[in-house]
């Protein structure tokens, strides 16, 4: 099982359990995922907390899974971002309760793209986060074109994915993309907190603070459809093929721009 759901005292629990690939989503989980997701959208449930086993929250898309499917066909490759990916971000989006997210270790990609679809992240000092696709020659998806600019403003989102440059945690939070910083060992701890806190507030004032949020964020639904089509031209790519291929092979890729 690489993703468990557990709901107690109005508190619904999403686990990532697939540390020993440091939680990557290769398809089994992504299913699992959105499962979890949907298995959270119940009356009894107040608040939902996403958190991960391991050193690492989530490094995005499982690569070795990706190149099976390109070797197979570059032309529905990227089809998982419209069949999993969007669909996750949208019913993570649509939680009618609050939505805190633990936020140990890498932050990455599809990862990060989960994480902003939250409301609440908590990171540990040693936390980090990237968007990691232009550097498999790709562009970006989970929705994270919309989530960055409005959590950063359009300079430090473009700059963040066109250079694929780390965020510590520190950064993270002077930027705004995580609302506390705590030592590694209380990411869980502090998270579940403050969960359980909203889990026992009003829910339904809750409700309509995220309502009234979403509606002043209509724009994720057409970033999503735009990311995904943007993908599917992008995995057909050389340089992305290339790309992971140097990736897997832990060399340092060569791009020819085609």
């Amino acid at each position: 099982m690489t993703v468990r759901l557990n709901i107690a005292d109005g508190l619904a629990t999403i686990t990532l359990a697939r540390a020993t690939a440091h939680n990557a989503l290769d398809a089994a989980t992504k299913v699992a995922f959105q499962e979890a997701v949907d298995g959270a959208a119940h009356d009894d449930v107040r608040a939902v907390l996403i958190t991960a086993e391991g050193k690492n929250f989530c490094v995005g898309q499982d690569l070795g899974e990706h190149v099976g499917a390109l070797e197979a066909d570059p032309a529905t490759a990227m089809d998982t971002v419209a069949v999993h990916y969007n669909p996750l971000i949208r019913s993570i989006q649509e939680l009618s309760v609050p939505v805190v997210v633990a936020v140990p270790g890498a932050c990455v990609g599809a990862g990060l793209g989960i994480a902003l679809a939250g409301d609440i992240r908590v990171a540990g000092t040693t936390s980090s986060f990237a968007t990691a696709f232009t550097g498999i020659g790709l562009a970006s998806d989970s929705g994270l074109s919309y989530a960055l600019v409005e959590a950063l403003g359009s300079s430090r989102a473009i700059g963040l994915m066109l250079l694929g440059d780390k965020v510590t945690a520190e950064q993270a939070l002077e930027w705004g993309l995580v609302h506390r910083v705590v030592p590694d060992d209380e990411v869980l701890a502090v998270a579940e907190s403050l969960a359980r806190k909203l889990a026992a507030g009003p829910t339904e004032a809750y409700r309509q603070v995220k309502s009234l949020v979403r509606a002043s964020a209509s724009g994720l639904l057409d970033a999503l459809d735009r990311e995904s089509a943007a993908q599917k031209h992008l995995g057909q790519t050389a340089d992305h093929k290339a790309a992971v291929d140097a990736f897997l092979a832990k060399e340092k890729p060569v791009f020819a721009g085609r």
